[in-house]
């Protein structure tokens, strides 16, 4: 018997969550249910200096919104709590003494100050500094420091970080599901920070040693994690843990719509679409950042988009069910290129989902609305409505836009279509379609439909100008759906009046 699947989402509260961590989380939660395994959310909070307060609220609503269900972690518990990173703090520590213990790590005493100075040394030689095995024998740490001066000064509480000591001159291979083998030369890397002197672990240890701890099978991330996952391997072996370590899957970039460069958080409202998935208000400079919830996105359309940027299930078919895409969804067909996003691809999803939801359903959303705007409207009509103008949205919060004349009598008109259609006949037509309409007992769309067409028939006029004209006295603009189930929705009485305004109004 295999390995029990256990994947996890650890995103850090420094901001909204991107629609990138959104897919991270998708995918993990797809690889968890296909296996049936567990789906973790654990807070990566380590970084003090850039917690963004609201945040871990925020990607719990944004992955309930989702159903994106995680069945263990912050918020609900499980075996191995705690799992926000900030309260792990006494288990990092005692891991990061324990290879300093083994030769793998070492304290380090040099002050931001004095690296900086290093770094601007090596820039004026155009050089990149690089804290490792060609220059720590330079610096102030354990190579250089005796070991009862470096007890003296954590006794003293000076600053320190201890660092992991990369070997010279070996070769770390990675096993990546999506990007086969990967190798990297150590000489290549850095002596990372592991450990400070404020008791907080940096994300390469913390993130080791929960995996670790919590019998994470697979790691299934961003391709910006990459460059970082030689370090972690050389961690598992130096730990001794290497039989448990997890499989590693780098997803690809998120890309703009033209290709160039990642989809970044600064990029939404700049391209003219949301890049959260929730609308972000920051709690410092109180700017707004758009969301998929508040633009009228349909929760199951951005699964449904979000799962295609970089996976491909291998058929024609673009439309999944949160059931099918667990059904179908493999890291094996996670390609490595980055993907575009496609914002008219996006709306057309949504417009998809829309059109397919129940009618009742969406009467009970416009409701809603209509009692904001303390409208009253009978159940069945509402019904009616919605399955008139549904094929006509894009965005949930377009429903208002497309049924205001429903309930409201227009207070303009289409000047320039009115204009283009008027002639003298007009006044004097409209008046004998009233006069018809009054006639009609039942009111339904197909009288009305019958007795106008047989009108405009028998008098020989224009059925394009005539049919133009009243729609733009009944909606106020020349769109919207079938015109006689308007008539037969808003009533004969409304109708009636309509027809009449709009003829005295209108002057060419």
């Amino acid at each position: 018997m295999g390995k029990r699947v256990r994947v996890r989402f650890a995103p850090s509260p420094t901001g909204p969550l991107h629609i990138g961590g959104v897919r991270t989380a998708l995918y993990n939660y797809l690889f968890a249910k296909k296996n049936n395994g567990d789906f973790i959310l654990r807070i990566e909070d380590t970084d003090k200096n850039r917690f963004v307060s609201g945040t871990e609220e925020y990607i719990i609503e944004a992955l309930n919104w989702l159903n994106i269900k995680f069945n263990e972690g912050v918020g609900i518990g499980g075996n191995h709590v705690p799992y926000k990173q900030s309260e792990r703090e006494d288990i990092y520590k005692q891991y990061a003494q324990q290879l300093v213990k083994s030769g793998f790590a070492y304290y380090a005493f040099d002050t931001p100050e004095e690296l900086d100075i290093k770094r601007k040394e090596c820039e004026s030689r155009k050089e990149t500094f690089q804290y490792g095995i060609s220059t720590r024998n330079a610096m102030k740490n354990s190579f250089t420091i005796e070991e009862e001066e470096i007890q003296k000064k954590i006794n003293n509480n000076e600053h320190y970080v201890i660092r992991i000591k990369i070997p010279a001159g070996e070769i770390i291979h990675i096993n990546d599901i999506i990007r086969g083998n990967v190798e990297v030369q150590s000489s290549q890397l850095d002596d990372k920070v592991l450990f400070k002197s404020d008791g907080m672990p940096t994300y390469h240890l913390a993130n080791v040693v929960d995996d670790y701890l919590m019998k994470i099978s697979h790691v299934i991330r961003g391709e910006e994690w990459l460059p970082s996952t030689p370090l972690h391997v050389l961690l598992y072996k130096y730990f001794g843990w290497e039989n448990e370590m997890p499989l590693f899957a780098h997803l690809p970039l998120l890309l703009k719509p033209d290709g160039k460069g990642k989809l970044s958080k600064r990029d939404g409202d700049k391209l003219g679409f949301p890049v959260f998935p929730l609308q972000w208000v920051d709690p410092v400079t109180k700017e707004i950042s758009s969301g998929y919830r508040e633009s009228g996105y349909v929760p199951e359309a951005v699964n449904n988009i979000i799962a295609l940027l970089g996976w491909n299930p291998g058929s024609e078919k673009e439309i999944f069910s949160m059931d099918e895409l667990i059904e179908e969804f493999s890291l094996e067909k996670v390609g490595k290129a980055g993907c575009r996003f496609d914002y008219e691809k996006a709306k057309w999803f949504n417009h998809q989902y829309i059109s397919k939801i129940n009618n009742e359903e969406l009467a009970e959303y416009l409701n809603e609305i209509l009692k904001s705007k303390k409208i009253n409207s009978s159940k069945e009509n509402l019904i009616k409505i919605c399955e008139l103008i549904k094929d006509r949205m894009n965005f949930m919060n377009e429903i208002w836009d497309k049924s205001e004349y429903f309930f409201r009598q227009p207070t303009t008109y289409d000047e320039k279509v009115l204009k283009d259609k008027w002639n003298e006949n007009i006044p004097s037509t409209l008046n004998n379609i009233v006069g018809k309409l009054k006639s009609i007992s039942g009111f339904t769309s197909a009288e009305i439909e019958n007795i106008i067409k047989e009108y405009i028939q028998v008098n020989n006029l224009n059925a394009g100008t005539v049919m133009t004209v009243l729609r733009v006295l009944i909606v106020g603009k020349n769109s919207g759906p079938e015109l006689f189930k308007i008539f037969e929705i808003i009533g004969k009485e409304e109708t009636i009046k309509r027809v009449e305004k709009g003829t005295k109004e209108f002057k060419v």
